[in-house]
This record gives structure tokens, sequence and C-alpha cells, in this order.
């Protein structure tokens, strides 16, 4: 068995997948690199069956109709046959010194008297244009060098949020837990860091800058203008998260700081939600806030008062234009502090 499989979701992705794979390659045989070709149209098949053949024991290229980032993840997912399983979208990349440690770090913890469920280590921001890169970092969180769980975790304050890029996953854990994205909808990864949560008992920090995050193309789908024009697949992904915080409410409350981080999480995307449909200025888009909020009250009163009346809450419906122009203000100030889109 491999220690660790990687996920690489590719659509068109012929400019930049190589350096994507590249970067993952020193992990050698102890990784498989599973090249998933989302139904692209430009060179990237080509460009994936290059890399299985050149390197058949690492590399292995899989071909699929176009079903977007979710059914791609799914199907590495479903092709995985390594230990633990981390996702890499073919437009970033790891750095070498950090991506060995991690290597070595796992060998150690496998074969541990307990089980490892989350790996949790830094990402940077790549944005482009900027040299002052932005690092999401977990420090002063989470316990340093051991295996702990969610009651010796520290406060998750605003800003701080275990991503995508942070984590590598136990592969049975994710299989047991029925994880599986919605196809042809974008924002899935955070349904990926939420759902598996409740059935992560032990975790591991390592303090290294890994994963590079890269921000700067103006077809991606982080970016704003792109964000607000994909509104609803935003809603569409919120929901999800509400309706598996509801139906999964009696197992998150019997851990106190993991519900508090996943309502946490929860909050910051449906503030997320609410910012953009601010941000288009329509009254449709003021209307589908308010379904939005109406939809959480119809499922679950409790945790609408508390994403409605929280501070993000409160915050995100200020009465009125000038309530909605504070509300902007204080957007642009978190996207410039914390360096995303």
């Amino acid at each position: 068995m491999k220690l660790l499989s990687i996920a690489i979701p590719c659509y068109n992705s012929q400019d930049y997948m190589a350096n994507c794979i590249e970067s993952l390659l020193p992990g050698g045989e102890d990784v498989e690199i599973l090249v998933v070709d989302d139904g692209s149209k430009d060179d990237t098949a080509r460009i994936a069956d290059e890399y299985a053949a050149k390197y058949p024991s690492i590399v292995r290229a899989i071909h699929q109709e176009n079903g977007g980032h979710g059914a791609a993840v799914n199907t590495g997912l479903a092709n995985a046959g390594g230990l633990y399983f981390k996702v890499v979208d073919s437009d970033d990349w790891v750095k070498r010194e950090a991506y060995l440690q991690i290597l070595d770090r796992l060998r150690e913890l496998a074969g541990g008297e307990k089980v490892l469920d989350m790996f949790i280590s830094n990402f940077v921001y790549e944005k482009e244009g900027e040299r002052r890169k932005k690092v999401m970092r977990y420090k002063h969180i989470l316990p340093e060098g051991k295996l702990f769980t969610w009651e010796e975790a520290g406060h998750f304050y605003p800003g701080k949020y275990i991503l995508m890029h942070s984590v590598i996953y136990r592969t049975k854990l994710l299989r047991e837990c029925g994880l599986h994205l919605p196809e042809h909808t974008f924002y899935v990864d955070n349904l990926y860091v939420f759902e598996p949560l409740p059935y992560v008992r032990n975790l591991y920090y390592l303090d290294v800058n890994f994963y590079r995050y890269y921000i700067g193309r103006a077809d991606q789908s982080v970016n704003e203008q792109v964000m607000i024009g994909r509104i609803d697949q935003q809603i569409k992904v919120n929901k999800l998260m509400v309706d598996y915080f509801v139906e999964k409410k009696a197992a998150i409350s019997t851990n106190r700081k993991m519900g508090r981080y996943m309502l946490s999480y929860l909050d910051i995307i449906t503030t997320i939600s609410s910012i953009l449909l601010i941000r288009s200025g329509t009254q449709e888009a003021l209307d589908k806030k308010k379904e939005l909020l109406n939809y959480i009250r119809q499922k679950d009163r409790s945790l609408y008062r508390k994403l409605r009346y929280g501070l993000l809450g409160e915050f995100m419906n200020l009465p009125g234009r000038p309530g909605r122009w504070i509300s902007v203000e204080g957007y642009k100030v978190c996207q410039k502090f914390f360096g995303f889109n």
C-alpha cells in the first residue's frame, strides 16, 4: 500500500499542471499521483498520459466526462490506494522541503498505536503581484509535534480556518463518512473540509509552509466577480453545509470544541454568501440573501439565531443602504488583512 494518494483534479490545465505534478514527484514510491482529467478540451489528457508513461509506478492518468471539481475529487478518492489522501489543485504546487518532512512524519505516525485521522500543515497564498505572501498557519492554535484531540485544540479566531489546502485525511475515514461531493458545482472544497470533521478523533499539526495556493487567474473560481456570477452555487454549498450540520447535530454536540469550530466555519461561509449578494447590488440578490436566512431558520431555529445574531451575522445584516455600505467596507478590510480573493 502507498503511504499517500494525491488527487489532482484537472480541467483544461495544460498551461500549469506540469508544475503541479513536478512538485509532487519528489515523494517517490511512497506516493501515488492521480491525475484526474475531467473532460478537458485542451492538451490536459495528453500531458497526463505522458507523465503516467514516464512514471508508471507513481503517476496514474484517469479520464472521465466533465463533472466538475467535486466529481474529480470523488474519482480520485474512489481510485486511491494510499493510507492517506490529499487533494492538490492543478494550478497549485507544494514546497519540496516541507513535502518531504510531511512524508517522514506520516511514515512515523502510520505505525503508531493511535490512528491518525487528519494531518494539518500551513499553506501560502501565492497571490499574483503580491511580494509579501500571506501564510495561513495554525501555530498557537493547535498543539505541535504530537497527536492530539479536538479538546486540546485552541480557539480559531476569525480568519483562521482549516481549508482543503491545509489537510491530509486518512483515506478510509473519508470513505467511512460517506463523503461524496456534488457534481457540476463550484466551492465544494468547503464540504470537503467540513463533512468529515465529526469522524475525526486524532489530529496532528506540523508547522511547515507546505501548500502553495495560487490566486491570480481572471477565470479562477475565487475571483470575486466570478464568485458573484456563480452565487447560486455558493448558496447551494452553503445550504448543503447547513443541512449537514443539522443532520449531524447530535454527534456534533458531543464534542464541544469541534462543534464550536464547525459552527464558526458555517458562520464564515454564510457571511461570504451574504456579502457577495450585497456586492451584487441587485434587488434579486438581496431577495436571495433573505431567502437564505429563511432557509436556515426553517431548518433549525437555534442555528439561525446563532448565525443571524452572532457578530458576523449582525454585521452582515445592518439595515438599509448605509448598513450594506458598512458591511461591504468591512469586507474590504478583511480582504486586505487576510489576503483572500
